[in-house]
């Protein structure tokens, strides 16, 4: 369980040492655990060591499922939309699963760490749902949420320091590839992943090694400008990296209360992972008929026009309000008049210097340079600004999945 008998949030496997370090008690609800939405008064410090330094990011609450057995394999095969028979040990697929209707039900990762051996994540409880397609499978399943402690340690100098003190060859470890080394000697999987859209990699220990795996990274990363990061600074890197975010950018097939509020893979930009000829996952035949059909909708970047954000602030004499955080409420999108979309999160890129979101468009307004306008509220009025479809990801620098 998440939650403590009398309803009271826990801390994570790390709580010890971030609890004294949130300065301001600034603690979000993740997954039944507290998460630190920042550490300081302002997230920007904390922003800006993703970017330019090293960043250490408590993402324990993420729930994980071990699949192990002869059917493990199998299993996955069912539930995700890759083709997992292809997938080499040690390596990490991001991946989402879908419903029976090819809705997506969540994305999270699925590990491999030997041809019977595998560690799915996810953002949403799952455990019931594997069961149920592990029917007739040879296969073990374990939630291990609360037995493992996981450290996102993300940014351009996050090699150089997890290199300090790890007995293994981390810069030799490639995008997306997971292996098992001992970090200040503590036993640990380090995954080349994370949801910042940088250089990084996230960091799985026992939860009895949780406390000297922080001790241990934070001294050694001292002279890298190691900074701890809450979600704030979290959510605006994932943003820029045009990243998803359950329950913001799309409603889980399995709680929409109606059906135009679920999404597929490819209506969210994922269809690059649906191995359509590749196994009989779940949603496949119905996946088969949508994209025979294309998509009504498209998920996309969008950018907005500084000049016409400064009009609309100007008719009240006011310069353009920057957000200081990723704003996650739906806003309108317009095509001459006609509402042809909405944008979900958005916010200012402050390694960009560009005001940017992430929005479901129609297919017919979707293409990349689309001209829009987004609905903008200035002092409690209702306006509209230029937008334009973009690409993401916003952020995707070389060093992200280059090794040296």
């Amino acid at each position: 369980m998440r939650v403590s008998a009398s309803g009271v949030l826990r801390g994570t496997p790390f709580h010890e040492r971030t609890g004294p370090l949130c300065q301001t008690a600034n603690w979000r609800r993740w997954a039944g655990h507290l998460a630190a939405g920042s550490y300081e008064p302002t997230h920007e410090h904390e922003y800006q060591a993703i970017r330019s330094a090293a960043a250490l990011i408590d993402v324990s609450p993420l729930y994980k499922y071990r699949l192990a057995g002869p059917g493990a394999e199998a299993l996955a095969n069912r539930v995700v939309t890759r083709d997992v028979a292809r997938q080499a040990v040690g390596q990490v697929y991001y991946t989402p699963w879908c419903d029976g209707a090819g809705k997506v039900r969540d994305d999270g990762t699925l590990q491999r760490f030997g041809e019977t051996d595998f560690r799915l994540t996810s953002a949403e409880p799952t455990l019931k749902w594997l069961h149920e397609n592990a029917r007739g499978l040879d296969v073990e399943l374990e939630e291990e949420t609360e037995r493992v402690g996981a450290l996102a340690l993300q940014g351009p100098l996050s090699r150089d320091l997890l290199q300090r003190i790890t007995d293994a060859d981390v810069a030799g470890l490639r995008y997306f590839r997971v292996m098992t080394a001992r970090v200040a000697g503590i036993r640990a999987e380090i995954s080349r992943t994370g949801y910042t859209g940088d250089l990084g990699y996230e960091i799985w220990v026992d939860a009895e090694d949780a406390i000297p795996l922080w001790d241990a990274l934070t001294a050694a990363g001292e002279p890298f400008g190691l900074a701890p990061a809450g979600l704030l600074a979290l959510d605006m890197a994932r943003l820029e990296a045009g990243l998803l975010l359950v329950d913001v950018d799309y409603v889980p097939a399995q709680r929409a209360i109606i059906e135009d509020q679920k999404s597929s893979p490819y209506e969210l930009g994922l269809g690059w992972a649906v191995a359509m000829e590749a196994s009989n996952f779940v949603g496949r035949a119905a996946l088969r008929a949508e994209r025979a059909h294309s998509p009504a909708w498209r998920f996309r970047g969008i950018t907005l026009d500084w000049e016409s954000l400064e009009d609309a602030y100007a008719e009240v004499r006011l310069p353009p309000q920057l957000p200081g955080m990723t704003l996650r409420e739906s806003v309108p999108l317009y095509a001459g008049g006609r509402q042809v979309g909405y944008a979900t999160s958005r916010g200012w890129s402050p390694t960009l210097k560009t005001y940017l979101g992430l929005a479901h468009l129609r297919a017919d307004f979707a293409d990349i340079g689309t001209q829009l306008q987004i609905e903008v509220t200035v002092e409690h009025q209702r306006r509209r600004a230029r937008a334009t479809v973009a690409r993401t990801p916003f952020f995707d620098p070389d060093r992200k999945r280059a090794n040296p």
